[in-house]
């Protein structure tokens, strides 16, 4: 999948937008036993969660108007978007369960061959493309 250069994305609603024609439209909330789909009600722990891309929005006047918005995929297949926001919208669930599933894809990928395998998969790339 080719995501929407970071560039393009100068808004989250114009985000989700862009992300929900490419079939990422559930959205997910971490709550205290994981992360949960609003679209299905069903469960996931971080290690069922690929956050297969990110993009950072920052607030022109205030810090507190900053977010991360993680596009997740799941073990199932739904796919969707997480929201990180700070300030009044801050949700600490929210940056430990990414860190959680940071951690283990972290450790999943511990050689430099695995890491380009990785690479090739998300972009698409062949092998010899990933490691140029």
């Amino acid at each position: 999948i080719e995501f929407p250069h970071k560039t393009e994305m100068t808004t989250m609603s114009v985000c989700l937008d862009s992300l929900k024609k490419l079939g990422f439209g559930t959205q997910f909330q971490a709550i205290e036993k994981g992360l949960k789909s609003l679209k299905t009600n069903k469960m996931f722990q971080p290690e069922e969660i690929k956050i297969v891309h990110y993009y950072r929005f920052e607030g022109e006047s205030d810090p507190s108007d900053n977010a991360i918005l993680y596009v997740v995929e799941t073990s199932s297949g739904e796919k969707g978007t997480l929201i990180d926001g700070y300030g009044i919208y801050y949700n600490a669930k929210v940056s430990e369960f990414v860190k959680e599933v940071e951690e283990i894809k972290a450790a999943v990928v511990q050689t430099r061959e695995e890491a380009m395998v990785v690479l090739q998969k998300l972009s698409g790339l062949s092998t010899d493309e990933a490691k140029a």
